[in-house]
């Protein structure tokens, strides 16, 4: 069974960086699409940044020109380079792929705060 594992969440101060790690396990397949979510309470799960198996990458407009999504297809782990964090990045973070999902992984979570 494959299973979606996230790391690398914290505290941070705001303007700090941080790098996500998602590591999918059980599987050998080389995932099309690969993306980040962030999710706050009471809130719906938001599209953070996605990676296609070629490289291709897209970004919420939120995120843009700060974060930077990345992967290794040999370790199929992908990851989230985080940089000038702001408290409005505080989420539980999680990983995924398409066009088929997995089961949801528990996240890490990421907290911007002085």
């Amino acid at each position: 069974q494959v299973q979606l594992v996230e790391s690398g969440g914290g505290l941070v101060q705001p303007g700090g960086s941080l790098r996500l790690s998602c590591a999918a396990s059980g599987t050998g397949f080389v995932f099309y699409v690969m993306d980040w979510y962030r999710q706050t309470p009471g809130k719906q799960r938001e599209l953070v940044a996605s990676i296609t198996n070629r490289g291709d990458t897209a970004y919420a407009d939120s995120v843009k020109g700060r974060f930077t999504i990345s992967r290794d297809n040999a370790r199929n782990t992908w990851y989230l380079q985080m940089n000038s964090l702001k408290p409005e990045d505080t989420a539980l973070y999680y990983c995924n792929k398409r066009p088929i999902p997995l089961a949801w992984g528990q996240g890490t979570q990421v907290t911007v705060s002085s």
